[in-house]
């Protein structure tokens, strides 16, 4: 059912049939109206929310002229002299109603309230859009977060972009009894700040095993996905792309997760008490990963599995499929890397005094080198699997021979026996 919310104004006008602006009443402004069609949640840390607060709380006489207002939408607005009431519909109804664009402004009410501000002579331009698309909705809230930045991811997420990426999760979670903690956009209430659980890490870590963009052997300029920056929008064809790859997600996380267990392991157990010699991994923070189910007791570059998970694009088909099973060669071939590469060189660069954060992601010798270990390792294992059907053949041929010659010697005694 449509909800609705009472505003109340000193006047208001219709700028069109389908767009009404009034002076409303700040301190009977309805502070719990949905942000549905807002690209980002408000702030209460932001230089914008104080900015908006200072300004109502000192001279709320002057709010009105010193701001831009605020710009909803709602299903159908009821008008009389003193009141405009608001039908509202739910995102569950398909609606895209509520605030547009003043979350900040809203929030700034509603704090003011709390501290029992005077906010009688405060008055703020409302504008209302009614019966909007969700799509007019969106490209409004894009027109209008423009006073302050608003991250490309944010942009993304309003236009629907990310929608494939939901519901691959979505289907993920309830396959696989799972719980993913993901921001979509800034501010948004119930993801954690931690890099790693952006959806820009999640397209990293699936463009990491993308063996057909980067290919060392091939004849592209981009060898390998080193530098990685965040799509500012997603075609159809880049949509195509990763749909193709989301597949790989869980394996990327699962390389993510384990190479964050080997450290934690082996950061619990120093040669010497208390000392970390890996750089850039600071025992004194902690780090979520996307999976709810990880949480670790020490921070990290954002990055730092990323080559990692690029080398394993090694053992991929063209067509995204594993040569070898997952399962039978993931776990030890990352204790390979790890033992052999990649703990050595977070310990001589802590013993530089360097550290790796952004670097990582844009060291092509990291990558380069890891690949080749990738490498190197598929053809050992490759030729091990070669020898070792080679010698079953040959067992099986040896045997076959032996019995066969069993059986001749059966009857050669059966012939020659006396009688």
């Amino acid at each position: 059912m449509p909800k609705t919310w009472n505003i109340k104004i000193d006047n208001y006008f219709q700028a069109n049939p389908n767009c009404i602006i009034a002076t409303a009443h700040v301190d009977s402004f309805p502070i719990d109206l949905p942000l549905e069609p807002n690209i980002r949640e408000p702030n209460r840390k932001s230089a914008t929310y104080r900015q908006i607060f200072d300004s109502l709380t000192t001279e709320a006489v002057k709010f009105f002229s010193r701001h831009s207002g605020i710009v909803l939408s709602a299903n159908k607005v009821k008008l009389s002299k003193t009141s405009l009431e608001l039908e509202v519909k739910e995102a569950s109804e398909g609606g895209s109603d509520g605030i547009i664009n003043g979350g900040h402004t809203v929030l700034a009410f509603e704090q003011a309230k709390n501290y029992n501000y005077n906010l009688a002579q405060a008055r703020v331009k409302v504008t209302i859009h009614i019966g909007l698309a969700e799509e007019s909705a969106k490209d409004i809230a894009l027109a209008s977060n423009t006073t302050t930045p608003v991250d490309s991811r944010s942009k993304v997420n309003a236009r629907g972009d990310y929608k494939f990426i939901k519901q691959y999760l979505a289907q993920l979670e309830q396959k696989e009894d799972r719980k993913f903690r993901i921001a979509y956009y800034q501010n948004q209430s119930g993801a954690p700040r931690n890099a790693q659980c952006n959806v820009n890490h999640l397209l990293k870590l699936i463009n990491c095993l993308d063996r057909n963009r980067y290919n060392p052997d091939g004849n592209k300029r981009t060898k390998h996905p080193a530098g990685m920056s965040p799509p500012s929008n997603i075609t159809d064809t880049e949509r195509e792309r990763l749909t193709a790859l989301l597949p790989l997600l869980t394996h990327a996380l699962w390389i993510e997760q384990r190479l964050y267990e080997i450290i934690q392991d082996y950061i619990s157990n120093p040669k010497r008490k208390g000392a970390n010699d890996l750089a850039s991994i600071d025992i004194r923070k902690t780090t979520l990963l996307p999976d709810s189910k990880y949480s670790f007791g020490f921070g990290a570059p954002t990055d730092l599995a990323l080559p990692l998970i690029a080398s394993y694009r090694v053992f991929l088909s063209k067509d995204y499929k594993w040569i070898l099973p997952f399962d039978e060669f993931a776990e030890d071939f990352l204790q390979h890397l790890w033992a052999n590469y990649f703990r050595k060189y977070l310990v001589s660069e802590k013993t530089a005094g360097n550290t790796v954060g952004t670097k990582i992601s844009r060291n092509q010798e990291i990558w380069e080198s890891l690949y080749i270990s990738a490498q190197s390792y598929l053809n050992q294992h490759l030729m091990q699997m070669v020898n070792s059907s080679k010698s079953e053949s040959e067992s099986k041929v040896t045997q076959s021979t032996k019995k066969r010659g069993k059986g001749k010697s059966d009857e050669l005694n059966a012939t020659t026996a006396p009688k």
